[in-house]
């Protein structure tokens, strides 16, 4: 205290201010104490209001999805039934080939045809409320049950090819994006041009030609043993039920493949090119680091992208696998529903499949925000 403020040891005297008397607690002490920070300010407010118009956001966000939703299937719900009412009467297709007008006006009064569409259409949505979408014309049960009895079916498909689809386009996409002049690298970008080309119906019958008639590795057709795991009926759970399900699993992933080996190619050269991928190397972190930390990680908001449109996609045109490989799942039911005119099995396989479509959507855009900070949902514009 002596030497800086002038005090009893001497020193440095300051001519403007004069030194403490003695016994005073001197200038540090005599400040008054900070003032208490009112809530709501400072760093924890901050992160709390942000959360909350967070939280905010994604509610709005799914609220307004919810009633896009139901506007896309009230208008989805016109249309095939204004579609399959006007392509013909599912009363003619119903009875005997040897059946006159009048069995045939008995049987429309019985299904509820003889009312006009406008009656059908109220009558439909009355029953929709309480979760009724109508009787089968052809099974003569619920339509929503025997959809939700095929679902499982075509849901074990699905997954299944989007399963190999993901195995095997990833580390090629990967490899062939990582080096592009490489022979391997050339061979597996031709072969996806090619299994782009191939239709899948002409794939299917290839497959099945190859595999269960000259091979006769593996069967042509059908769903095989399933055995409930955990309350889920699957084949994916039995040896036999996978020797029925690779078949038509490959012939539904194999386009898939193509696209998941491009886009990720793509992706993996734009993104190796990239600052924070140069700054990587140049800290001398490790090739593998680098690969799976800095460029693949970037690569998952496309993988994202691919497995919900996809996955979708897949559940929507597994109609053609389905029929050639015999599999019991919706595509093949709503393959017959057609043949047979059964609108209340039309229409509620259409509503199901518009549903898992919006719900698949609605979990990829959620998803985007978790997976890359730089994607948030906002109030005004969807994400």
């Amino acid at each position: 205290p002596g030497a800086l403020g002038g005090g009893p040891a001497g020193g440095f005297q300051s001519p403007h201010i004069p030194p403490p008397p003695p016994g005073h607690p001197g200038p540090a002490r005599c400040l008054p104490p900070p003032a208490p920070r009112p809530p709501g300010r400072g760093h924890t407010g901050r992160v709390g209001t942000s959360r909350s118009k967070g939280r905010l956001a994604v509610t709005v966000f799914i609220f307004r999805r919810l009633l896009q939703s139901v506007v896309v299937m009230f208008a989805m719900t016109l249309i095939v039934f204004a579609g399959v009412y006007l392509v013909g009467d599912p009363a003619q297709v119903l009875v005997a080939p040897d059946a006159d007008a009048a069995d045939v006006e008995r049987m429309r009064r019985v299904l509820g045809l003889d009312q006009p569409l406008w009656r059908q259409l109220l009558l439909f949505f009355a029953n929709l409320s309480s979760g009724d979408l109508g009787m089968s014309f052809a099974y003569g049960e619920p339509a929503l049950k025997l959809i939700f009895q095929r679902m499982p079916a075509t849901l074990e498909l699905v997954f299944a090819a989007m399963a190999m689809a993901l195995v095997v386009g990833v580390p090629l996409g990967l490899y062939a994006g990582l080096k592009p002049e490489a022979r391997l690298a050339r061979l597996v970008m031709g072969a996806s041009i090619v299994g782009v080309s191939i239709p899948n119906f002409w794939q299917g019958l290839v497959f099945i030609f190859i595999f269960a008639v000259i091979l006769q590795a593996l069967p042509a057709g059908g769903r095989g043993e399933a055995v409930v795991v955990l309350g889920i009926r699957s084949s994916l759970w039995t040896v036999e039920g996978w020797t029925h399900v690779f078949l038509p699993a490959l012939n539904l992933a194999l386009f898939q493949c193509t696209m998941v080996i491009r886009l990720v190619r793509t992706n993996v050269r734009e993104i190796a090119l990239l600052d924070f991928v140069r700054f990587a190397r140049a800290k001398g972190l490790a090739r593998r680091r680098i690969v799976y930390v800095h460029i693949l990680r970037n690569t998952l908001v496309v993988l994202v992208t691919i497995v919900g449109l996809q996955l979708g996609t897949l559940i929507a045109y597994s109609v053609v696998t389905e029929t050639i490989f015999a599999w019991p799942g919706m595509g093949k039911l709503i393959i017959d529903s057609v043949y047979r005119l059964d609108r209340p099995v039309i229409v509620a396989y259409l509503l199901v499949v518009v549903a898992m479509f919006i719900v698949i959507n609605l979990v990829v855009d959620i998803l985007y925000s978790i997976i890359d900070p730089r994607i948030r949902l906002r109030d005004s514009g969807g994400s």
